[in-house]
């Protein structure tokens, strides 16, 4: 955005710098060729003066050598002709464009009032002509041929001298603009940022810029008590999930023990096996109870991102999980864990995330199932986790709401759990910037996909 205000300000600055400058430049071309036009007028005046009052061979020969003169200094051209267009005397270079219409207007008495406008790149000459007499009695005209080069000379460098002041005013403007910009668009940027990470879980995120104009301030303000007043909230329901999971520990702990002293006094028959049921939920109760605290400390967002060692993350989880699969008759691979594999995430987010999908493979992959576990660097510098299985799978319409808390797909109720293992999973891989996706395997089963970002200094 601060670049799109820099290109409409530096936009207009131009145009307004463009509007300024020439018409400067075009009124002192103006006034350059009214000058030259009033300096040989008065010349040709003098000229058709000494035309008229040549009667005699040495007022001819007065005549002839003041133009010749002129015509050498100037490199100009004189020509007094009579009424009839003949010429009487010639001096220098002949009239060109423009020779016959100032010399018609100089023989019904008018003289030259208005040359072209001079530029740099023309014309060359221009021709300006005056009656000799005046009124009824013109008997002739004298037409100067005039060279332009010293006026358009003048013109070039007044021009130069404008363009530079308008580039210099330009590059001044611009570098103003730059700096208005940057104040304007500061505070809106460091906005932008602390509502970035704010939505992306950072509730301490709050926008710090205390520059730029004061309605941007006092939205940084607001937008700051907002961020406290939503971070407070969410902080209360989050310490009511976990203190009411952890308080209910205690007597949940009870119940089981107290059931579990009961069992011996409970007759075989109904009653044994409805003691049994009710021993399996209180135990279920008690995991759900431990999800739901892990995954409030989990939102708490306590602990900041920090460099992690996927690979050797993902080796030791493997090798941790190892003997559980063997004595599921599951075959669990990392053959293919690239080295050097660094994150930036949360503390042991790799180890917590492949606990949770390990976990479930463990789950829901039948004996004999076989799991696979890699990891490699993607072209952008984020580090990816596949873990693939070969078991049932979910149908593709229920993979968006496996990462969902409690959600158990219809083939696997009966299964325990809690339903929170990849919702925190999930959770842990949003918090530290990255993704969890599930997908289906070829020919059968599920992948998870883990992308880390990467670990830039």
């Amino acid at each position: 955005m601060r670049r799109r205000l820099l290109a409409v300000l530096t936009v207009l600055m131009g145009v307004a710098a463009l509007l300024l400058c020439l018409p400067l430049a075009e009124g002192y071309a103006r006034g350059r060729t009214e000058h030259l036009l009033l300096q040989r007028r008065s010349e040709a005046v003098r000229f058709a003066d000494l035309a008229e009052r040549m009667r005699t061979d040495a007022d001819r020969a007065e005549l002839v050598a003041e133009i010749g003169r002129y015509a050498d200094l100037y490199g100009a051209g004189v020509v007094v002709v009579d009424t009839a267009g003949a010429t009487l005397v010639r001096a220098g270079t002949t009239p060109g464009a423009g020779a016959v219409e100032a010399r018609s207007r100089a023989l019904t008495g008018r003289s030259t009032d208005r040359l072209p406008t001079l530029r740099p790149w023309g014309p060359g000459g221009v021709v300006l002509a005056e009656p000799v007499g005046r009124d009824e009695r013109v008997s002739g005209a004298v037409l100067l041929a005039v060279p332009t080069d010293a006026a358009r000379r003048d013109v070039t460098v007044r021009w130069s001298l404008v363009a530079a002041g308008a580039l210099a005013s330009f590059a001044a403007a611009a570098l103003v603009a730059a700096g208005i910009a940057r104040w304007l668009m500061r505070p809106v940027l460091d906005l932008d940022r602390a509502v970035e990470r704010l939505a992306a879980g950072s509730l301490r995120s709050r926008a710090g810029s205390d520059t730029g104009p004061p309605e941007l301030r006092r939205l940084r303000r607001h937008f700051n008590t907002m961020a406290d007043a939503v971070a407070e909230s969410i902080g209360r329901q989050r310490d009511f999930v976990a203190d009411a999971s952890h308080q209910l520990r205690n007597p949940l702990a009870t119940l089981v023990l107290q059931l579990e002293n009961v069992e011996p006094h409970v007759t075989p028959g109904p009653g044994l096996a409805e003691h049994a049921r009710a021993l399996d939920e209180a135990e279920r109760l008690a995991e759900l109870l431990d999800g739901l605290l892990a995954l409030a400390r989990v939102e708490s967002g306590a602990a900041d991102p920090a460099r992690q060692d996927v690979s050797r993350a993902v080796r030791d989880r493997v090798s941790a999980w190892a003997p559980v699969f063997r004595a599921a008759g599951l075959d669990l691979t990392a053959a293919d864990v690239a080295d050097g594999l660094w994150a930036h995430a949360l503390p042991d987010a790799a180890g917590r995330i492949l606990d949770a999908l390990l976990d479930n493979a463990v789950k829901f992959v039948p004996s004999g199932g076989r799991v696979e576990v890699s990891a490699a660097h993607r072209p952008d510098g984020s580090t990816v986790v596949r873990v693939a299985d070969d078991g049932p799978g979910v149908p593709d319409d229920q993979l968006a709401s496996l990462l969902r808390r409690f959600t158990r797909s219809p083939g696997h109720q009966n299964i325990p759990g809690s339903g929170l293992g990849l919702a925190i999973a999930d959770e842990i891989a949003r918090l530290s910037g990255g993704t969890l996706t599930l997908a289906p395997n070829t020919p059968r089963g599920l992948t998870a996909h883990l992308r880390l970002p990467a670990d830039t200094p």
